[in-house]
């Protein structure tokens, strides 16, 4: 039977489906009448149960489909590791400024690191929309790896989302540097984390410069050594280009916050 330009197709599951007796299909009844009568628009579909279920299913399986395909895909977090030794005796020391640069971020993020994981100091929070974990390792600084490795093993963390950051002997006092991987530059505590990473240098480290032991003082005693207050200053005014280095980091991508680090100025330069 056709109404108009539209094929209806009528059995008895499918007048059964629609909620009225067989019998109604089997001989005349108000229902055939009104079909004839045309009082259905022509575009009004009559179908099958099995069509029906089908049509129901389809649009079931479509409607999870958008759900899934609106729900956003969750972020993996990123790993901020400052490197230095534990304890009072070394706090402000030259060797301690990646747990200094840690430390001022997490403030300024106000995330709290209170906590204690992987041997290390740990917290856990938010940059922007971006997870992040911090981590200071307290096993010092010559196995710093034993407590970065068991983090990123643990949490399936990407390399590439694994920030270390460390003092440097090779750079000008409070000049940052980041790059997208390296080597160790005979620094204890990446050669650690390096080899609990098996070999593999392809992470971003920030480096911060703490300059070269003045005279012929011995290497292992300058890192060692306190700031000076005047120094202190300075440190202050990296800390804050360090901080919005990250966040482009994990907002903006590498490059972006590579070009804004090679581009800022020392606080003496500004002087």
């Amino acid at each position: 039977m056709k109404l108009g330009s539209t094929a209806v197709v009528v059995t008895s599951s499918s007048v059964a489906t629609l909620g009225f007796p067989k019998n109604y299909y089997n001989k005349p009844s108000w229902f055939g009448q009104l079909l004839k009568t045309n009082m259905f628009p022509h575009n009004f579909p009559i179908l099958s149960s099995s069509s029906s279920s089908a049509s129901i299913s389809t649009t079931t399986e479509d409607s999870s489909d958008a759900v899934a395909a609106a729900k956003p895909k969750q972020q993996q977090p990123w790993l901020i590791v400052g490197l230095g030794n534990p304890g009072k005796k070394y706090h402000s020391t030259r060797h301690n400024v990646g747990f200094q640069m840690v430390d001022a971020l997490a403030d300024a993020e106000g995330i709290s690191i209170s906590g204690v994981s992987f041997k290390a100091l740990f917290g856990k929070g938010f940059i922007g929309n971006v997870p992040v974990m911090f981590a200071k390792p307290q096993t010092f600084m010559n196995a710093s790896g034993e407590s970065v490795g068991a983090i990123v093993s643990y949490y399936k963390i990407p390399l590439k989302q694994v920030l270390l950051i460390y003092d440097d002997l090779d750079l000008p006092f409070a000049k940052l540097r980041l790059l997208p991987k390296g080597g160790h530059g005979g620094h204890n505590g990446m050669k650690s984390v390096i080899n609990h990473f098996k070999g593999n240098r392809d992470f971003p480290r920030l480096r911060i410069g703490i300059g070269r032991p003045p005279g012929k003082m011995d290497t292992a005693n300058f890192v060692l050594r306190p700031f000076t207050k005047q120094e202190h200053e300075e440190l202050d005014f990296m800390f804050q280009q360090g901080i919005e280095a990250v966040r482009i980091l994990l907002l903006e991508g590498l490059n972006k916050s590579a070009t804004f680090v090679n581009s800022t100025k020392s606080m003496e330069q500004l002087g």
